[in-house]
């Protein structure tokens, strides 16, 4: 019992991790309805820039951790969105009278673009940072397997939680996310009513940026290693989320997160962890062919 507690607390953490990513999948989907699949790498690009803030930091001879993470935290929220707004730029705005096709192209163009100019400008090796925050709480004491609550992985809840609080009150209440709702609806149509669509949208990819920011210092926080290919696999995993939860939906790209944190998990506890991947996506597939839209997404209906 105490083993599967211990293995329900790490899913969780890694969920939280996938749908903070997943979540920018799902915006720019719902509103332009393209996948960006540079998305998992604008999150890479956030934890190389909260790790070179770190460092940057410590070199000053700021040792507060508190305030450290909080400085870490504002610059990687304030750069990495350049990033999302230079892809909105260059691989959609362009194309986006186009076929599909075209901007996938140009956004798997765009996301081995910024492998390599992580991999050009840090190096190929894995950089680690060492333990920031330690300690913890016993949940359960067992002499045979204590189950521990870290405070990195209450961070990682904690913040989750509440940007997806916040971000939820600004679609549902802000002006900004009245013009996110109207563009999903009809782009064409908002224009004419007089909303600013290509702002809408470019705000759209500087948020979701933003948020995968706030992934990053999480997931650097919590593994303590990052190179330039994290952002491939985890970009997969959590498009692999919003998909699962319903793509279009904020719950469900949380949802969506959770469940492939915990697949992840506990297959690779109880099972070959070599696995552990095609566990998640095969949940996947299973999950497209009984429910097409994911569990929490709405199907379609085209007005005629």
């Amino acid at each position: 019992m105490e083993y599967f507690v211990q293995q329900l607390i790490n899913g969780i953490t890694l969920g939280s991790i996938y749908g903070l990513i997943a979540i920018g999948y799902t915006m720019v989907y719902g509103i332009i309805g393209m996948i960006n699949f540079a998305h998992g790498d604008v999150f890479m690009v956030g934890a190389f820039i909260a790790l070179i803030a770190f460092l940057a930091i410590v070199a000053m001879g700021l040792t507060a951790v508190p305030l450290a993470l909080f400085l870490v935290l504002l610059i990687a929220m304030a750069l990495t969105p350049l990033y999302g707004w230079t892809v909105e730029r260059l691989a959609y705005r362009p194309l986006r009278g186009s076929l599909r096709l075209a901007p996938l192209i140009s956004a798997i163009g765009m996301s081995i673009v910024l492998q390599n100019y992580a991999q050009i400008t840090q190096g190929a090796l894995v950089k680690p940072l060492p333990p920031l925050i330690t300690g913890g709480f016993t949940l359960i004491p067992s002499a045979d397997f204590p189950v521990r609550l870290s405070n990195v992985q209450i961070i990682v809840i904690v913040t989750t939680l509440v940007l997806m609080t916040v971000f939820s009150l600004i679609v549902a209440r802000s002006r900004l996310g009245r013009h996110m709702r109207a563009c999903e609806q009809d782009l064409r149509m908002a224009a004419l009513v007089g909303v600013d669509t290509d702002r809408t949208i470019s705000l759209t990819f500087v948020i979701g940026a933003a948020l995968a920011a706030v992934a990053g210092i999480m997931y650097l926080l919590y593994y303590g290693v990052i190179d330039f290919y994290i952002g491939f696999v985890a970009g997969i995993k959590a498009f692999t989320a919003a998909v699962l939860g319903g793509i279009g939906s904020l719950p469900g790209a949380m949802l969506g997160g959770l469940l492939i944190g915990l697949i992840e998990t506990f297959w690779s506890a109880y099972f070959p962890i070599e696995y552990k991947d095609v566990a998640a996506f095969s949940i996947l597939v299973l999950v497209l062919i009984f429910l097409p839209s994911g569990i929490l997404g709405r199907p379609e209906v085209e007005k005629v």
